[in-house]
């Protein structure tokens, strides 16, 4: 077993889930589409709490079989110092993903929220690793994946 590679992501038909994992997913896709514009009327539409969305929103994502984990977009919850983004794209670089967008949001209290999305196909590491890597990096408070290709 030791040799035996280990992700944290699988691949698994929703019909054996409870029904609240698509239940996020639909009101993700509410939101993103601008049906609504408060999760709290999102949530009410599905069915499901506030508190059950937040828990998954970051957890569960769709599936295509056209273009498997081609694509991720990251949040970074970065410091606001000099050289933070730099050296974090220049990481993320390093292992192999190939940055197509970034966006970064104004600093409040010292803390900026960028969104990164990089195609994948090229990493160097898996995508638990990199991203636990990249969470070691100074300066970055938090790393979590919004979506995926």
């Amino acid at each position: 077993m030791d040799n035996l590679e280990s992700s944290k992501y699988l691949i698994i038909e929703k019909e054996v889930l409870p029904d609240i994992f698509e239940k996020v997913l639909l009101a993700k896709e509410l939101l993103m589409i601008g049906e609504y514009k408060e999760v709290t009327e999102a949530v009410k539409e599905v069915g499901i709490s506030r508190s059950s969305f937040y828990k998954y929103r970051d957890k569960v994502f769709r599936f295509s079989e056209k273009n498997v984990s081609k694509k991720v977009i990251m949040n970074f919850m970065l410091n606001h110092r000099q050289g933070v983004l730099a050296y974090l794209i220049k990481t993320l670089s390093s292992f192999g993903g190939n940055i197509l967008t970034i966006n970064q949001e104004i600093p409040i209290n010292g803390i900026a929220s960028v969104n990164i999305t990089f195609e994948i196909q090229s990493l160097s590491r898996n995508l638990d690793k990199m991203t636990s890597e990249l969470k070691k990096i100074d300066g970055v408070s938090q790393a979590s994946i919004i979506a995926m290709e």
